[in-house]
């Protein structure tokens, strides 16, 4: 029987990456989606086409409540043991602490961190089985931060507290580990990232390039695959970008 692998956001971008270099890995997928059914169901063709009975959607908003405890219950019910979780899903937008709302203060926090924090709570049943990992993706912005965007890396900062905390708690049986991404993709929204910000970030950055969605999902396949004494540990994956000035 397969390992499976449950990813959260994995229909699209980064998360899409994942899905699929875990699934080359021989990892049967459980895919996670909010909003993209069109590019999920694209996504499961793809796989199933690839092997049969390896990819099964789910869909879920995590930031709301009864969705997520659907979408665990719906998890527990399918598999017996889920090997792996990628916490992928994100929420991400300016924050100007000036005019910050408190609903996009709680839609942040619930996205980054309170809906993968109840999210591992639900599958502790099927993870328990030892041998088990849960990778986290936060953001290298949380040790530089980004301007206009506290609320988003508070929420990041907190699943990165929550990465070393659960790294202890949940030891012998589960690893827990996280990745920092720094510039893989720019937001799809086209006033986050202007011209000017987007060539000083690459300026800035060592390697002098955006990375790759594939160096991400390396990331996650190595902390997943290759590393049975690594927990509680962060692998910033940014260029460089985090050595500079």
């Amino acid at each position: 029987m397969n390992k499976v692998a449950l990813v959260t956001g994995g229909s699209r971008r980064i998360g899409r990456a994942i899905a699929i270099h875990l699934h080359e890995l021989g990892f049967d997928i459980a895919l996670h989606y909010c909003n993209s059914a069109d590019s999920a169901n694209a996504l499961a063709d793809e796989l199933l086409g690839a092997r049969s009975n390896s990819c099964q959607l789910f869909q879920a908003d995590l930031r709301n409540q009864d969705q997520l405890g659907a979408l665990t219950a719906a998890l527990c019910a399918r598999y017996s043991s889920i090997d792996l979780l990628v916490n992928n899903a994100s929420g991400f937008m300016p924050t100007p602490i000036e005019d910050c709302t408190t609903k996009q203060f709680d839609d942040l926090l619930e996205a980054n961190l309170r809906g993968p924090y109840f999210l591992i709570q639900g599958l502790l049943p099927v993870m328990q089985s030892g041998g088990a990992s849960i990778i986290n993706l936060t953001d290298v912005n949380i040790h530089r931060p980004l301007h206009h965007y506290s609320a988003y890396t508070a929420a990041k900062a907190g699943m990165a507290s929550l990465t070393r905390s659960l790294a202890v708690e949940l030891a012998p049986h589960i690893r827990v580990n996280e990745i920092a991404p720094g510039a893989i993709l720019w937001p799809e929204e086209n006033d986050t990232y202007d011209a000017s910000m987007r060539e000083k970030a690459i300026e800035q950055t060592p390697l002098k390039r955006l990375g790759e969605p594939m160096d991400i999902a390396r990331t996650v396949g190595f902390l997943a695959c290759d590393a049975p004494f690594i927990t509680g540990q962060v692998i910033v994956v940014d260029g460089g970008w985090s050595l500079v000035g």
